[in-house]
C-alpha cells in the first residue's frame, strides 16, 4: 500500500508500503532531508545514503521549544512508560529517494496511523509505537480516573502519539478498527486496547457477579470505551502470550491457568501434585 499526501502537514511527510502477513514489516519512502524516527530496536535495513542519528526525545518541535529543560522533561517522561531517554532519527541525505524499514517485534499487524485524519491525537498502549515521521510527538498521557489507572491493567500511564504526520503502531495477533458513534459503548479486556482517538471517553468497569470473576478467568475489570472516536484492538496481547508460555514451561513447576480459582484443578489432572 504506498500513500502520499498533497496537503500541507508540519511534520515530515512520508511515503510508506507494509510487507507481510503475520510478521510485517514497514518501508518508508524518503524524500531529500525527510526523516524518520523510531524506537531504538525496530531497525530493519536502510538504503545507502539515509544517516542515522541517536536523538534526545523525540525531536519534535514540541519538545524542542521548551529548551534544554523542555528536552529534559519531556524525554525524562518516557522512563515512566518504560521507554528510553533516546530514539534513532534516519534522515536521507542523498539526492534522491531512499528507504529505510522497520519491523514487528513479534508476530501481529502493523497499524498505519494519519494523524492529520484522526484530529492530531493517539492514546496508545505501552509499546505499541513502532516509528513516525519527524515532527511527531511521543508523550505520555495520564489516566484521569484513579479506578481507571489502578485497575486499567496499563497503570496510569499511556502513550500520547500527537501531531498531523504518519505514525505506525504495532499489536499482536488480528487487529480490528471499530468507529463508535456519539455515545456508543464498547467492552473490552483491558490488555486488548492498542489504541484509540482522543475524544474517546476511556474508563474501567467491575465485572458484575462472582460467579463471573472467581470461576471465568477473565479477572475484575474490563474496559469501557465510550464514542465518538476510533478504537483500535487486539485478539493477542504479548503480555497474554508470554503469561501463557511461562504457565507451560518446566522450570516454572506446574501449569497456572488464567485467573481462575480452579486453576490448580488442571494441574491435578495432568498428574501434576505439586
Amino acid at each position: 500500500m504506498d500513500t502520499t499526501y498533497a496537503s500541507q502537514r508540519s511534520n515530515h511527510e512520508i511515503d510508506y508500503k507494509i510487507y507481510g502477513e503475520e510478521l510485517q514489516f514497514v518501508e518508508i519512502e524518503l524524500d531529500p532531508q525527510e526523516t524518520a524516527i523510531a524506537e531504538s530496536g525496530a531497525f530493519m535495513m536502510m538504503d545507502d545514503g539515509i544517516q542515522m542519528q541517536t536523538i534526545f526525545g523525540d525531536g519534535s518541535q514540541q519538545q524542542q521549544q521548551g529548551g534544554l529543560l523542555g528536552k529534559l522533561l519531556g524525554a525524562g517522561k518516557r522512563l515512566l512508560i518504560g521507554e528510553s531517554l533516546f530514539m534513532t532519527a534516519f534522515t536521507n541525505v542523498a539526492q534522491g529517494k531512499k528507504k529505510v524499514s522497520f519491523a514487528a517485534p513479534y508476530t501481529g499487524k502493523i497499524i498505519p496511523m494519519d494523524l492529520q485524519q484522526l484530529g492530531g491525537r493517539i492514546i496508545a498502549q505501552k509499546d505499541a509505537f513502532l516509528c513516525a515521521a519527524k515532527g511527531v510527538s511521543i508523550g505520555i498521557e495520564f489516566q484521569r480516573r484513579l479506578g481507571t489507572g489502578i485497575f486499567g491493567g496499563e497503570g496510569f500511564i499511556m502513550e500520547k502519539i500527537e501531531g498531523d504526520g504518519m505514525a505506525f503502531m504495532h499489536a499482536g495477533g488480528y487487529v480490528v478498527e471499530k468507529t463508535l458513534v456519539p455515545g456508543e459503548i464498547l467492552r473490552v479486556d483491558t490488555g486488548c486496547i492498542v489504541a484509540y482517538t482522543g475524544n474517546i471517553d476511556f474508563d474501567i468497569e467491575m465485572v458484575r457477579g462472582i460467579r463471573n470473576w472467581v470461576f471465568g478467568g477473565e479477572g475484575l475489570f474490563f474496559a469501557v470505551l465510550r464514542g465518538p472516536g476510533k478504537v483500535w484492538l487486539q485478539s493477542l496481547p504479548i503480555s497474554r502470550l508470554a503469561s501463557k508460555i511461562i504457565s507451560y514451561s518446566p522450570q516454572f513447576g506446574h501449569r497456572k491457568e488464567e485467573g481462575s480459582i480452579l486453576g490448580g484443578l488442571g494441574n491435578l489432572l495432568d498428574g501434576d501434585g505439586r
